[in-house]
């Protein structure tokens, strides 16, 4: 029986990767299936990995009903066996619907991968409809690593090398590093997330610039509002 599995962790776990391997080895095996995408870091309509690796997929706007892309699909005689859907956090809820819908009713597996929560620790509205309606909801075992060694629990967007908690739920940026000013991402773990201690300020307060500081008293946890 065909499933709707939601692949999800914080970001630099590998989801895009092991999407990347899924579509390979079910194509190996003579399965035929669409790739699909949403803000991808390279662009549009291209499904990429941060270890270098890429292909082409079918940008998802927020006008796309899978529904009838997919019956057109086979109307059209064309065979599919399996659907990967990358940056599923983006989606719409009702897009989500229909690919439960694919799975129900067409016996088309599908493979969702995405971040569940935001920079302010907040669902994305696909994430959320996701859990609630997935066959399984699949934690990815790769842990992604805090600049503090351990096991990265949050994602956090950092502007200027500041870490802030407010803004706009998707502005698209990386986890490389920026230049001064833009926008880039950085996973913590949940203590210095608290604290609003990403790598930037960590070095800031280090004594040594090649140091980072991991004494809690000097990242004190920031007054609430």
């Amino acid at each position: 029986m065909a499933e709707l599995v939601f692949f999800s962790g914080t970001m630099d776990c590998g989801k895009s990767t092991l999407a990347l391997q899924m579509g390979h080895n079910h194509s190996a095996r003579g399965r035929i299936g669409l790739i699909f995408t949403k803000f991808d870091r390279m662009g549009e309509s291209v499904l990429s990995s941060r270890l270098g690796l890429s292909m082409t997929a079918i940008e998802v706007t927020d006008d796309l009903d899978f529904w009838e892309h997919i019956v057109g699909s086979l109307t059209r005689g064309l065979r599919v066996d399996y659907l990967i859907c990358d940056e599923a956090q983006f989606y719409r809820p009702e897009q989500i619907d229909q690919l439960a819908r694919i799975v129900d009713e067409l016996d088309i597996d599908v493979h969702a991968f995405g971040i569940t929560a935001d920079f302010r620790t907040q669902l994305f509205p696909g994430s959320k409809r996701l859990i609630e309606l997935a066959d399984r909801v699949q934690v990815l075992q790769v842990e992604a690593l805090c600049w503090c060694g351990r096991k990265a629990t949050h994602n956090a967007r950092i502007i200027g090398g500041v870490m802030v908690v407010e803004g706009e739920q998707v502005v698209v940026g990386d986890t490389a590093a920026a230049t001064t000013g833009l926008v880039e991402y950085e996973v913590l773990c949940r203590r210095h997330y608290m604290r609003r201690m990403n790598s930037h300020s960590a070095r800031a307060a280090a004594r040594d610039a090649d140091i980072l500081p991991f004494d809690l008293d000097i990242c004190p946890v920031p007054p609430t509002a």
